[in-house]
């Protein structure tokens, strides 16, 4: 069976003009002898009256911290409801279609509310609707406990429930169709002549979601890597060929960077050895903040200092955790953390060179720098930061020539 997943956001179901642009692709697929697959989201964004940060707004912080299995049956009825409205729009069209929960559609996790692991996947109901000719339009973001209950999948988690549909039902390939045309060397919003990566491998995109790209889930990615499946961005709103993401290599053939990507609201820390002497708790330091579910990120580690980075949002929890630690430390506010990413920089010397040489050219100042076989990150500050990104794209060539 020739299965073909789509997957449509927010943005692509949120007017009837929109959703008229969706039933063009799910015909379109049909036309060239596909079975489509559809998965959608809320409709909508923040303020729009499905949109699941709309819906969360109707009840209480409190509420939501001590019920979580009901802040999820909550956040569920957005992209339930997206079902129904986008099987009615394909009805008007002649294409019958079924609306299912996720777990409707064999989405089976552990009970872990609001952020549920997916423990299988059970595609017997909706191997049996495709059969009949009839096209699934299942809610992303969802699926169903084993006691029964609505969970779902963590934010953005509609890419995750296309990816696991891909390949529990081995599809040809899995679209994320979004309002951006696939994914670019640079956000457009900060570099004007950034251009389309039309293929790009796992791996690099990993590292493109990871790190502030917001065009697909990283889980998805990791989803559609195992099960070797290939994933396409693709413009609801265009005709755009979009990024194809494979097990291929491929990329820019002619540069060793594919990228650059970025991630705000970052702050440094940093914690000497000399301010703290005596206090065991300085070499208990990671694991406390492990403890306190505080994720830190770009860690350096030196026998007198520790450096690394929080996200903004844990600034308070994090100066509490050390208030108890009774640790002293120092930090730098409202930075940003600049990816360079590029497979085919492995084994090539001298990249980490050229990159902070553009920076002092650019009179930008590294707060701190790390870097894998794929990616080399620098942090810089949060005024920086556009300048800065500016200037790599320009040195590595990535944009129009």
């Amino acid at each position: 069976m020739n299965i073909l997943l789509q997957k449509f956001g927010g943005t692509s179901v949120s007017t009837h003009e929109r959703r008229l642009m969706v039933v063009d692709k799910i015909l379109k697929a049909k036309e060239e002898g596909f079975s489509p697959v559809v998965v959608v989201s809320a409709m909508g964004r923040k303020g729009q009256p499905y949109a699941t940060d709309t819906l969360l707004s109707l009840i209480g912080e409190e509420f939501k911290n001590s019920n979580k299995l009901a802040v999820d049956l909550l956040m569920g009825c957005g992209e339930i409801i997206s079902t129904v409205v986008m099987s009615e729009e394909l009805d008007k069209n002649s294409i019958q279609a079924v609306p299912l929960t996720g777990g409707q559609a064999g989405v089976i996790t552990n009970d872990n509310y609001n952020d549920a692991s997916v423990l299988r996947m059970d595609t017997n109901n909706i191997m049996n609707i495709i059969k009949q000719g009839k096209i699934p339009v299942v809610a992303g973001f969802q699926g169903r406990s084993e006691k029964g209950f609505i969970t779902t999948l963590g934010r953005g988690g509609s890419d995750v429930t296309a990816s696991l549909l891909g390949v529990a039902l081995k599809a040809k390939e899995v679209q994320i169709y979004t309002d951006v045309d696939g994914i670019m060397t640079a956000d457009p919003r900060i570099v004007s002549d950034a251009l389309l990566i039309e293929k790009i491998g796992y791996n690099e995109v990993f590292q493109f979601a990871d790190q502030g790209a917001k065009v697909i889930h990283p889980r998805a990615v990791e989803i559609a890597m195992k099960g070797n499946i290939p994933l396409v961005i693709k413009n609801t709103l265009s005709e755009c060929k979009g990024t194809i993401i494979s097990n291929s290599t491929v990329t820019n053939s002619h540069n060793i960077i594919t990228g650059i990507t970025s991630m705000g609201s970052r702050v440094q820390v940093i914690v000497e050895y000399s301010e703290n002497e005596g206090n065991e708790n300085y070499h208990m330091l990671l694991d406390e903040l492990a403890n306190d579910m505080i994720s830190i990120d770009l860690i350096s580690i030196f026998p007198k200092q520790k450096i690394f980075t929080i996200d903004e949002k844990d600034t308070e929890s994090f100066k509490i955790a050390m208030k108890n630690l009774g640790l002293k430390y120092s930090f730098v506010e409202h930075c940003t953390k600049i990816a360079v990413i590029g497979s085919r920089m492995r084994g090539i010397p001298g990249v980490m060179a050229k990159i902070l040489k553009v920076l002092l050219k650019n009179n930008v100042e590294v707060l701190q720098t790390a870097d894998s076989h794929t990616t080399i990150w620098c942090l810089v500050q949060d005024k920086d930061a556009e300048n800065a990104i500016n200037a790599l794209h320009s040195e590595f060539k990535l944009g129009k020539e």
